[in-house]
C-alpha cells in the first residue's frame, strides 16, 4: 500500500489551472495531430500570450519553439504544466514538476482508477505526490480544458478545426473530455458563448464542485453547464451549488446514470459512484438547480438563461397566432407546473371588441387577422402584460415572423413591448432566418423553433426565480447527540433510542413473560398490538410476527407463547427478547418516514403516505439530512396525495406540524448518528387530527455492526 508523503505545501488555488503566464508540455510532438501537439497548435494560433515550453528530450525544437530535455533544463518554473505520456512514467513526471514549484497539471494520461484496483492505487500515489508538493491536479484521463478569453488551451480535443468559441458569459464543466467538447462545439453552432469549459476526467484531485466554485467565484461567468456521470466529493459540489444560487447564477445540470445500466457504464467510464437518482434529483433540486434531461433541452435553459431574467413565482402569458399552438403550449405548461391564469374579464371584453372572433382568455390567439392589422400584436401584448401581469411571455408565430410582407412590423410591435416591460421575460416561437433570430435576441428575446422547449425553457427560468428567491431555511432543531449500539438493536431498543431524539411512540411495553405480556396490555388499555421482540428478525410481519386486534387477557397469553414459536420456526438462532405490547390506535394518516445512507450524498430522509401510496404508486419525497421544521413541511406538502393529510371528504386535518417536527427530528438524529447508521423506517407513522401529534407504531435503526467497521477500515 502506497504511503502519502509529508504535506510540504497546503493546496494551491485554481489560478494557475485557469489563468496561467507560462506552461510546460511535457510529451510535446512536433505533429499538430498528436495529443502531444494539439495544445501548441491550439495555443500558438489563438495567441496564448504566455510562455510556452515544449519537453521532449528527442527534439530541440517543436511547432517553432525551443524545446528541452526535460523539466529540469526550463528555463523558469511554469505556472502549470500539460502531462502527455504513457501512465508508467506520469508519476515521476509529477514529481520534478511539483520539485520545481508548478502550480498545476493537466494530466492527459490514461490508464488509471477508470481501468481497476492496480489503476486506482497508481492514481492514489499520483494524488499523494502532487499533494506532497501542493500541486492541484486536472485529471488524469481527461481532455483538458479552455479558456478562450486568454488563448489558453491545454487540451487535444478537434473540435476547433470547426471553429473557436464565442465570447460569453457561460461556464462549462464535464466529467466526459469528449462529450463536454462535443457541448462546446453545439454551443458555438447555436450562437452561445462559452469561452470556458473544464473536463474533469477521473477527477483524482480536481473536482466538478471546485470549478463550479470558480465560475461563481468568477465576475465574467453568469450561467454553469454541468455534465456529470457521478459525484465523488458530495461536500464541495453541494457547497458550490448553493454558493451559486446565492450568487444567482443559474446551474443546469445534466446528471447521467439514471438506469441500471447508465450507472454501470459511469462506474467504468469515470471510476464515479452515480448513487441513488432519485435522491440525486432532490438534492440538486434543493439547491436550486434546474435538471436536463438531454443535450438539447441543457442548451436551450442555458441559452435562456444568459438573457439574465429570472421570475420568481412564475406566471405565463401566450399570445398565438394558432389555436392549436395555444393548446399544446397550454398543456406543456400545465405538465411543467406553469401557471396561466386567465386574463382579467374586463380585459377579456376590451380585446373581444378589437378582435370579436379571437380568445381573450390565455391563450390568446389573434387569429389571422393579424395579416391585415399587424398592430393587434402590440396591443395585445402590452394589454397581456399591463393588466395579466405575466412574468413570463411567449409567443408563437411560426413563419409570420420571418416573412418578410410583415416581419419587420412585427418585429417593431414586439421589440416596442419588450421595452415597456423589461422585468418579464420574453420567449419566441418562430421560423426565423439566422439573421431574424439574432436580431430578436440582441433585442431580448429567447428565440425557439418549437413552443414545447419554449415552455420548457420558460418553466426553467422561473424555478431559477423561484430558488434565488428563497429565504434562509431555519436551522435544524438541536436534538442529543446520541451514540449508538454496538450492533442493530431490537424494536424496544430502537424506539428508546429515537424517543431520546425527541420521537413520540405509541404507548408500548417490553415483556419477557406471558404474565407481564397480559398486565401491560390491562395497563395500556384493550385491543393491543404485540409483536416478536428481537434484534435478529427485522422484518416482523414476514414470519407473522405481529397480531393485531388484541382484545384480552387470555389471548395476550395465547398470542405471547403463538409469536415465539413462530419466531423458532422461522429464525431458530435469533435471540428472543420476549414480546412488545402496544396500544392499538386508531384513526389518523398512516405515513412513513424513514432515513438511508446514501454512498454520496449520506444520510437522507425520506417521507411518504403509508400504503397503497408508497408500495405501488411511489409517492415519496427525499431530502438530505438534516433540515429545520419548515423544510419537513415543504416535503410533506410536495407529495401528490398531500391533500389527505390537510382533510379530504369531510375529513378533519392532520396534525402536520407534528408530523413535522418528528421528521426534522429525525433528520438531525441520522445526521448526528454518523457513518455506522445504514438507515432508520418508521412505518407505520400514525399522523392524528390537528393537535393530535404524530406517534411511530414501529420503528427498525439498522446500524453497521462495531466488527464489520473495523474490518471495512483496516
Amino acid at each position: 500500500m502506497t504511503k502519502t508523503p509529508p504535506l510540504i505545501a497546503a493546496p494551491r488555488g485554481l489560478a494557475s489551472l485557469m489563468a496561467p503566464r507560462s506552461v510546460a508540455v511535457v510529451g510535446a510532438s512536433a505533429d499538430a495531430k498528436r495529443i502531444g501537439g494539439r495544445p501548441i497548435a491550439w495555443m500558438l494560433r489563438a495567441g496564448f500570450e504566455g510562455a510556452i515550453y515544449p519537453v521532449n528530450p528527442a527534439r530541440s525544437e517543436i511547432q517553432g519553439l525551443r524545446s528541452y530535455a526535460s523539466i529540469a533544463d526550463l528555463p523558469e518554473a511554469p505556472e502549470a504544466a500539460i502531462v502527455a505520456v504513457p501512465s508508467p512514467l506520469v508519476l515521476d513526471t509529477i514529481d520534478a514538476l511539483g520539485a520545481r514549484g508548478v502550480g498545476a497539471a493537466i494530466v492527459f494520461s490514461a490508464g488509471f482508477a477508470e481501468v481497476g484496483d492496480e489503476g486506482a492505487a497508481a492514481q492514489a500515489a499520483l494524488v499523494a505526490r502532487a499533494r506532497h508538493h501542493g500541486m492541484r491536479l486536472l485529471g488524469p484521463n481527461c481532455l483538458g480544458m479552455v479558456n478562450a478569453r486568454l488563448g489558453w488551451y491545454p487540451t487535444f480535443t478537434t473540435a476547433f478545426e470547426q471553429g473557436w468559441p464565442l465570447p460569453g458569459r457561460v461556464g462549462i464543466v464535464s466529467q466526459s473530455g469528449a462529450f463536454g467538447s462535443h457541448l462546446s462545439s453545439l454551443a458555438r453552432d447555436r450562437g452561445i458563448g462559452i469561452p470556458v469549459c473544464v473536463t474533469t476526467g477521473n477527477e483524482a484531485d480536481l473536482t466538478v464542485g471546485e470549478v463550479i466554485q470558480w465560475y461563481v467565484d468568477d465576475p465574467d461567468t453568469d450561467v454553469i453547464a454541468v455534465y456529470a456521470e457521478g459525484i465523488k466529493e458530495s461536500a464541495s459540489f453541494v457547497a458550490a451549488l448553493e454558493a451559486a444560487r446565492r450568487a444567482r447564477k443559474p446551474v443546469v445540470v445534466m446528471k447521467v446514470g439514471r438506469s441500471t445500466l447508465g450507472n454501470i457504464a459511469a462506474q467504468s467510464h469515470t471510476a464515479s459512484i452515480a448513487g441513488d437518482d432519485a435522491v440525486t434529483d432532490a438534492v440538486l433540486s434543493e439547491c436550486g438547480v434546474v435538471r436536463a434531461r438531454s443535450t438539447e433541452e441543457l442548451l436551450d435553459i442555458v441559452y435562456a438563461a444568459t438573457h439574465g431574467i429570472y421570475p420568481a413565482r412564475n406566471t405565463l402569458g401566450v399570445i398565438t397566432i394558432s389555436g392549436g399552438a395555444g393548446v399544446l403550449i397550454s398543456d406543456a405548461a400545465d405538465d411543467l407546473g406553469i401557471a396561466m391564469p386567465p386574463m382579467p374579464q374586463a380585459s377579456q371584453d376590451a380585446m373581444r371588441e378589437l378582435l370579436p372572433y379571437s380568445s381573450a382568455r390565455n391563450p390568446l390567439d389573434c387569429t389571422a387577422q393579424v395579416l391585415n392589422d399587424i398592430s393587434l400584436v402590440g396591443r395585445f401584448t402590452r394589454e397581456m402584460l399591463d393588466q395579466g401581469g405575466y412574468s413570463s411571455f411567449l409567443g408563437f408565430f411560426a413563419q409570420l415572423a420571418g416573412v418578410s410582407s410583415v416581419a419587420s412590423t412585427l418585429f417593431q410591435e414586439l421589440v416596442e413591448s419588450r421595452k415597456r416591460y423589461p422585468d418579464r421575460f420574453f420567449a419566441l416561437a418562430a421560423t426565423l432566418s439566422p439573421d431574424g433570430a439574432k436580431a430578436y435576441d440582441d433585442a431580448g428575446f429567447a428565440v425557439f423553433e418549437d413552443a414545447t422547449r419554449a415552455t420548457v425553457a420558460v418553466s426553467a427560468m422561473g424555478r431559477f426565480g423561484d430558488s434565488f428567491a428563497r429565504p434562509d431555511r431555519a436551522p435544524p432543531p438541536v436534538v442529543e447527540a446520541i451514540d449508538l449500539p454496538a450492533t442493530t438493536p431490537s424494536e424496544a431498543q430502537a424506539k428508546q433510542l429515537l424517543a431520546r431524539a425527541g420521537i413520540a411512540m405509541a404507548p408500548e411495553r417490553s415483556c419477557a413473560t406471558a404474565q407481564e405480556a397480559a398486565e401491560a396490555a390491562e395497563a395500556l388499555g384493550f385491543p393491543v398490538v404485540m409483536k416478536i421482540l428481537s434484534p435478529d428478525i427485522l422484518h416482523k410481519t414476514e414470519i407473522g410476527g405481529v397480531l393485531l386486534d388484541v382484545a384480552n387477557a387470555e389471548e395476550v397469553r395465547r398470542g405471547f407463547a403463538l409469536l415465539r414459536e413462530r419466531a423458532r420456526s422461522a429464525a431458530p438462532g435469533a435471540r428472543l427478547e420476549g414480546v412488545l405490547v402496544a396500544r392499538q390506535m386508531r384513526g389518523g394518516v398512516e405515513c412513513i418516514l424513514g432515513v438511508h445512507r446514501d454512498p454520496v450524498f449520506g444520510p437522507v430522509a425520506m417521507f411518504g403516505l403509508g400504503g397503497i401510496f408508497v408500495e405501488v404508486l411511489k409517492d415519496v419525497v427525499f431530502k438530505r439530512c438534516p433540515f429545520g421544521e419548515d423544510v419537513a413541511e415543504e416535503m410533506i406538502g410536495s407529495i401528490r396525495a398531500a391533500a389527505v393529510l390537510r382533510g379530504v371528504r369531510n375529513q378533519p386535518p392532520s396534525d402536520i406540524k407534528a408530523l413535522a417536527r418528528m421528521l426534522s427530528r429525525l433528520s438531525v438524529f441520522a445526521h448526528q448518528a454518523g457513518p455506522r447508521l445504514q438507515g432508520i423506517d418508521l412505518n407505520p407513522v400514525l399522523v392524528m387530527p390537528e393537535g393530535g401529534g404524530a406517534f411511530a407504531l414501529d420503528a427498525l435503526v439498522e446500524v453497521q455492526n462495531d466488527d464489520d467497521n473495523a474490518r471495512s477500515a483496516s
